[in-house]
Order: C-alpha cells, then structure tokens, then sequence
C-alpha cells in the first residue's frame, strides 16, 4: 500500500509522496444475470443487524448524543469529522489518501488534518472572513479542496463546492447568487475561467490561488493560499457554531432558470455519521472510496464529512474513471467499503467481469451506489465480478443524507432503492390528474395503498434535510404539502415496505392511458446483450399522447443496423409488452447525463423535439 509522511508542521506543500504501481488489463464485453440474494458473510459484524429492531430503537437525539459536541450546546462538522479522531486514538491513523493523475500517493493522518484545516481557518480570520460567509471552491479532487473544505468548516464559514468542469457562465452564476466572499481555485482554471468574470463579482474580495509562486505573482487581485497558510497559525479551536448555523451550499440545477442552492447546516453531520454506518456500513480503520466529486453532494457527504467523523481512511482519487486504474486502486488500496455511482458501474460491466477477476478485491466488504437507480442487471454483474451484490440507495441534494437503502445484512432485491432508514418515515401520496399531490378535506395527503403508484414523501425532521433554497423562500414552501416532503419522484411501495423507483414526475411517461417509467423500461433495455447504456423519453404523438422513444449506446462489438434495431424492438416487446415496450429505437453515441450518474432525459426530448436544452451546467463533458 502507498504511503507517505507530511512534516509536523505540515503544509500542503510539504506533503511527501511515493510512486505506486499501476495495473494494465483489456476490455472484453459481457453481461451477467446470475440471481442473487445477500453477500457472503464477513468476520466484521453489520452495524445494523436488525433492521426491525432498530427502526424501533432508533431516535435521532440518541444519534446526537454519539456526537461530542462543543460547549454550549454548539456543534461543528469540523471538530466532529477531523478534532474527534486528531485529538484520540485515531491521530496518526491516515484520513486522506490522495492519488494524483500520475497515480503518485499523498497522505494526510487526522493529526495533520487538524493543523492543515486550523491553518486554512487562520487565513480566513486574517482575512477578515466573517462566520458565515461563502467560501467557494473551485478545483479537482486534490488535496487543497478537502482542507478548504473542512478548514471553511472549521472557520465558521460556509463550504460552497464548484465542479471543475464547470465554464465561466455557471461559475458566475453560483458565484452571484451564493455571494460568494473567497474563491479559492488553481491558477489554470483561475485564468481561464474566473478572471474574466472579477468585474461582475464585486463581492469576491479574495481570490486564494494554488499554483507556483511566480504564476500567482503575475496575476494581480489574488492571494498565493500555500504562502498565506505558511504563515497562518497551526492550531485553531473550531467556531462554536450553532446547529441550526449554515454549513454548506450545494447548487442543483432546474430544467430551466438558474440553479437552485440547498442550504445544509451543521446539524446535518448528525445525519451523515448515521448513515455512514447503517447504509455503509462504516467502521473505524475501513479503507472507504467514494467516487463522487465533492461538487456533487455525495462527495461532500460522503467522501468528506461521514467517513471522516467514523475514523475511515479516504481514498481520493483525481483521475476519471478508467477500467484498469480503478480496479487497480481497489486492489492496490485495499479498499473494503466502495460508494460509487451506476454509470460507473455499468462501464465496468461492459468491460466484463472477468477483468474484475484479475485483480485481488479480497478486502472489498461492501458494495455500494447512488445517483441515479441501479438497474437490476448491474445488481447481479456486482455478485459475479466482486462476489458482493450492488446495494442501491436513494437520497437527493435536499435530503442532504441517505433515506432509502438497501442495507448490508438484508438480502438485496434488484431493482428496488430499499427500506427507509431508521428514523425517517417514508410513504407514497396519490396524485391527482394534473399530477399535483392529492389532498383530502383535512389537507392532508391522500396516501396511496401497497403496489399502487405515487408520488414519494418523507416525514420533515431528520438532521441533513436542507434548511431552504437561497433566496427563495416560495420555492422552498412548495416542496412541503401537508406535512410532508415532496421528492418529485413516483415509487411504488411493495408489501415488504421496499421501495420501487418509476421515475421522476416529470419523466413518466403517458400512452394510450398507460403511465411507463423510463427507469422500467431502461433496466429492461439493459438486458440485451447489445446495449451498454439507454435512455428512454416520451415522444408525442396524435394518437397515443406519447409513445415511447429509446436512446441505446451499444457494447463494443455490435453494429449500428436495421438488423439490430429490430431484434430490440421484439426484445423489449417480449419483455416488456406491446403497451410498454419502445416503438422507436435510435442508435447514439452517448446518453447524456449529469455528472451524479443521472440520465438526462430533458436533454434527449428537448434535441429529439428540437427544443431549448435548458441549464446543461451539470451535464458531463461529452454528453
């Protein structure tokens, strides 16, 4: 395994490094669908052995109480995530492990962690950087991102995370509505992405570059951050922040308009170390990768706040997704609990599970995805690649934590995004035919029977659930109807109490009397040995209302061809039904998608109608 050591009075630019050995492999194509039940049992016992049992034990304030707090009732994500484990046991135990482009290791131990973020914090007050204000940071997955990070936290500021892929015209934007008050980016992205934009900002009073010195020197209105934290003190006590005090901003895009900010405060750490151990099964010493970006909510979340409040080790990898390396580093890392998204997933299957099979993944314990639903196939590829099933989860930028899962000691149904997790109450509302939430004469809301389609609601109270929108307090209102939290997806609910994801609302699709789910129709699509992704949207049409349109990229190896076409078509036909099935089929390059994993069926309708494609600021590069 890649080690490394930082100095006692450690700086990002002290941090030593060591070269580790990279893994080459081939692509092969080929899909499983073996039956699956639970994975093979592990030496290491589940957090939650008893779903049942816990649901009726479990209490948020009992959560809470787990947390050390600080006096006077205040609580900070920072002294739980980094100050617990720094101050205890855990404080020469790696936090972060970094692997650069070149797959070159850096380290972090909880103690070093401690003094980089308490300098990152002393900038701020030297700044002059008031609690509360925005810090936004705009850079790849490299160490100076996750100490801004939990030094913002530290401070008492809040934590604003930008995807690096983004252009000028949606930094500007997030960068405008969230006030922001310090940018802290690399020169690169800074010159050609940023500068340009200061005169429009006059709120951005500092510009924190990482970068070389003589880069920075030519670039006037911008601080060198390794020179400021170099000077700046290496202890800092965390601000006695409230739990109700803002911490973070994600910004989540709308089909149109400007981005929407959830506001997530500080109480949310409660939610994030909860499920960090029931849905993720997150013990102390794990070896955890999650491969999110923290510019999406999961990398905030989860490849920050929770795996570093159980005392994990995070792996932090900097590259994009490749075949070779990415099994590389699970087997190189030996990583035991791995969170990542099922685009990513579904490429690895298109390699085959053989390739899996070349490496050594002995120490993978758990298996776990988020960001879009995970189709039942890539479930069964997971047992016969990894040996481990994939467990599907549910959550949004909203809930800001997981709600639904599918937990290590139950057996996964393929397909399904899980039980609710202890503490959250979660039901299915009727809609009515304008696909508004039914309300009875009470106001409160018609709740649908078992099986039956809606509209999924949770209960408001648990700790991670966004505060509000930023400066639009309307739209946040409507999200709340009858003492409940809209989602604006449609499930159904089984007699188990699993829940089945259909689609988001405005994705289903209407035919012939028929509400389809895209989701349904693309895990069917999944199935057939020619295709490796699919999107699938509502087409209008005079007779009908829609007909069901599909996107397909198919595996390598496979031709583009009415041949093809056909032989889909009857497929999914006789997989699915006449009234269900596709009835057009075109062949793509790509099926666009946000940078969680989320298909963008928007994007497919509005260039198959020649429509505006609205706000693309999330979409991946390429797509």
């Amino acid at each position: 395994m890649a080690t490394g050591a930082v100095g006692h009075n450690v700086g990002l630019a002290q941090i030593a490094l060591t070269q580790r050995e990279r893994h080459m492999t081939a692509f092969t194509g080929q899909h499983a669908a073996e039956p699956i039940h639970k994975g093979p049992a592990s030496g290491l016992a589940p957090n939650l052995e008893d779903y049942d049992l816990a649901r009726s034990q479990f209490s948020w304030a009992s959560a809470r109480a787990e947390l050390a707090g600080l006096p006077g009732d205040a609580l900070n994500i920072a002294y739980e995530a980094v100050d617990r484990q720094a101050d205890g046991p855990l404080a020469d135990t790696v936090a972060l492990r970094f692997l650069d482009l070149g797959g070159v290791a850096a380290e972090l131990t909880y103690a070093q962690l401690k003094r980089a973020t308490s300098r990152f914090a002393g900038v701020l007050e030297q700044l002059g950087v008031a609690r509360g204000e925005r810090v936004f940071v705009l850079a790849g997955r490299i160490p100076e991102l996750y100490v801004a990070a939990l030094g913002t936290l530290r401070h008492g500021s809040v934590f604003c995370p930008l995807f690096s892929a983004f252009g000028p015209e949606p930094i500007e934007q997030r960068l405008r509505l969230g006030d922001a008050r310090v940018l802290v980016t690399t020169v690169t992205l800074y010159t050609r992405r940023v500068a340009g934009l200061r005169p429009r900002l006059p709120g951005l009073a500092h510009v924190l570059l990482i970068g070389s010195d003589a880069e920075i020197e030519a670039l006037p209105g911008t601080d060198d951050l390794r020179a400021l934290m170099d000077r700046a003190p290496d202890h800092r006590e965390p601000a006695a922040t409230a739990p109700e005090d803002m911490a973070c901003l994600h910004f989540t895009s709308g089909t149109t308009g400007e981005p929407k900010g959830a506001v997530h405060v500080h109480e949310a750490v409660v939610g994030h170390r909860a499920t960090g151990r029931m849905v993720l099964d997150l013990h102390p010493g794990d070896i955890f990768w999650c491969t999110a970006d923290p510019g999406w909510v999961t990398g905030t979340s989860y490849g920050i706040i929770a795996p570093l409040t159980i005392g994990a080790t995070c792996v932090v990898d900097e590259a994009e997704l490749a075949v070779d390396r990415w099994y590389g580093i699970l087997q190189d890392q030996h990583v035991t609990v791995w969170y990542t998204a099922p685009t990513a997933l579904r490429m690895l299957m298109r390699a085959g599970a053989e390739v899996a099979h070349e490496y050594d993944l002995s120490a993978l314990r758990f298996v776990a995805s988020v960001g879009e639903p995970l189709n039942p196939e890539v479930v069964h590829w997971g047992q016969e690649a990894f040996g481990l099933p994939v467990h599907d989860n549910w959550w949004q930028t909203e809930t800001g934590g997981i709600m639904i899962a599918n937990y290590r000691s139950m057996d996964v149904r393929p397909g399904s995004m899980g039980r609710p997790l202890p503490g959250v109450e979660a039901d299915v509302c009727r809609r009515d035919a304008d696909d508004k939430p039914l309300l009875a004469t009470d106001g409160s809301l018609e709740l649908a029977s078992e099986g039956e389609q809606g509209e999924l609601v949770l209960r408001p109270g648990w700790p991670s659930m966004f505060r509000a929108y930023l400066g639009d307090p309307v739209r946040y209102s409507e999200r709340f109807v009858g003492g409940w939290y809209l989602t604006g997806d449609l499930v159904r609910r089984d007699a188990d109490g699993y829940f089945w994801f259909i689609g988001r609302g405005n994705d289903v699709i209407k035919s012939s009397g028929h509400l389809i789910g895209p989701f349904e129709v693309e895990s069917a699509l999944l199935e057939h040995e020619a295709i490796g992704e699919a999107g699938v949207i509502g087409k209008p049409d005079p007779v009908a209302g829609e007909i069901v349109k599909a996107f397909v990229l198919l595996n390598p190896g496979f031709e583009p061809d009415e041949e093809l076409r056909r032989d889909i078509l009857a497929f999914s036909r006789r997989r699915l039904g006449a009234a269900v099935a596709p009835r057009e089929i075109d062949f793509v390059d790509v099926v666009p998608r946000n940078r969680s994993g989320k298909i963008m069926r928007r994007v497919l309708k509005a260039r198959e109608l020649g429509l505006p494609e609205g706000d693309l600021s999330t979409m991946e590069p390429g797509s």
